[in-house]
């Protein structure tokens, strides 16, 4: 080899080396200012742990946790710790109820009255009938009353759902009252966003299958995708794993939780600038937002639905469902689907639309949203409900590798 040849060889070799070592610089800074972005809204919004993934197809292509799943104990957050995950929940009734719209036995069209054995009416508008789709759109008229603001406890619930909604919603109901869990308008005039109307959805899957919800969910969502440490009640899932929920005393939030401290651990003494555990709660209309999950097991659920309602060789939806389910379902709406909600976010140079859903209740706040066409999506977890969540979950979406 001449001097020249090898001159050109090792300065080529130098070149690659060089964009190389430019290109791995590049990727991790790139998650260093992710890594940095997060860490600085927990340290913003006094949050304790956050954890999340990033799906893309059949997989998670990334996953990253910070701060602590419990405080007192110091263990940390993790993409395997439980937590009840708020509204997202709503999703797994709704796909409940298509699993039985599938198999015939539910008309999505018909009044909720043929299928549960006693009358719900608006007392407002007697003769109009409320629908299955009108509660997976949120136009039934159902208002979340003080009953349902009322109902929280530690612990499973006390109430079985029969109870709960006919004691709300039949007007015989002892929490009935002057009908005020009706709202002024008729069922399917407008959408107003209704957690008891998804108890009810609930209800309605026991008296179809014949069974609890919950066991319902179990077997046919839950099992078959391996989420086999998931459940809707705490005596059906691990919590020495549980993710603990939080909130941070502040001068204005104080005599707020003093109101709720029935949820707040006995030894709370809410001392402003410092964090308090919620107790591990629940409420009898559980349907609407108790499912209890981890973020690796909630990814199956991501994957099968952005897949068409399969995840592997297992399908809890036909793809036609999922299509469905996954359409603009309201005249004039731009973001309601059955249960579905669609997200626009404008960037620099273009916009994407999001599916998905959020939840939020005491001490959480979760994310869920994937891009159907692409098929990639995000999950967050995080220990105490605060807004501010959606940018750094976009900034996941776009960014995390």
């Amino acid at each position: 080899m001449s001097l020249r040849v090898h001159y050109l060889l090792t300065r080529l070799i130098g070149q690659c080396i060089i964009i190389i070592s430019l290109a791995q610089s590049t990727g991790f800074s790139q998650r260093s200012q992710l890594d940095s972005s997060i860490r600085n809204f927990m340290t913003e919004r006094k949050i304790p742990g956050f954890a999340a993934c990033k799906v893309k197809n059949d997989r998670i292509i990334w996953t990253k946790s910070y701060g602590k799943a419990n405080i007192e104990k110091e263990i940390p957050m993790s993409i395997d710790g439980i937590m009840n995950i708020g509204s997202i929940s709503k999703t797994f009734t709704a796909t409940a109820i298509m699993q039985l719209w599938e198999k015939g036995k539910i008309n999505l069209e018909a009044d909720v009255n043929d299928y549960l054995g006693f009358t719900i009416r608006n007392p407002k508008f007697p003769d109009k009938p409320i629908t299955v789709f009108q509660l997976l759109t949120h136009t039934s008229s159902i208002i979340d009353g003080p009953p349902y603001s009322n109902s929280y406890v530690c612990g499973d619930p006390k109430m079985e759902l029969h109870d709960w909604i006919y004691g709300n919603l039949n007007e015989k109901g002892k929490l009935f009252g002057n009908g005020s869990n009706f709202h002024d308008f008729a069922p399917g005039e407008k959408e107003r966003y209704s957690n008891v109307g998804f108890g009810l959805l609930g209800l309605i899957v026991e008296k179809v299958s014949k069974q609890p919800f919950n066991i319902y969910c179990r077997n046919f969502i839950f099992r078959p995708l391996g989420m086999n440490r998931t459940g809707w009640f705490l005596s059906e899932v691990d919590t020495i794993n549980y993710i603990i929920p939080y909130a941070f005393v502040t001068k204005e939030n104080r005599s707020e939780l003093l109101q709720s401290k029935a949820l707040f651990s006995a030894q709370s003494e809410f001392k402003e600038g410092s964090f308090v555990s919620n107790c591990l709660y629940s409420f009898p209309n559980y349907p609407d937002g108790l499912v209890r999950t981890s973020v690796r097991e909630l990814s199956y659920f991501l994957t099968a639905i952005m897949n068409g309602g399969k995840l592997n060789k297992v399908k809890i939806l036909n793809e036609s469902t999922v299509s469905k389910m996954l359409t603009l379902q309201i005249e004039g709406n731009n973001h309601r689907g059955l249960c579905w909600e669609k997200f626009e976010y404008k960037l620099p140079n273009h916009a994407i639309s999001l599916w998905g859903h959020t939840g939020g209740d005491p001490g959480i706040t979760t994310y869920l949203l994937f891009n159907p066409i692409d098929k990639t999506g995000v999950i967050t977890f995080q220990n105490n409900a605060t807004d501010g969540t959606e940018d750094i979950v976009k900034r996941i979406y776009l960014e995390a590798k």
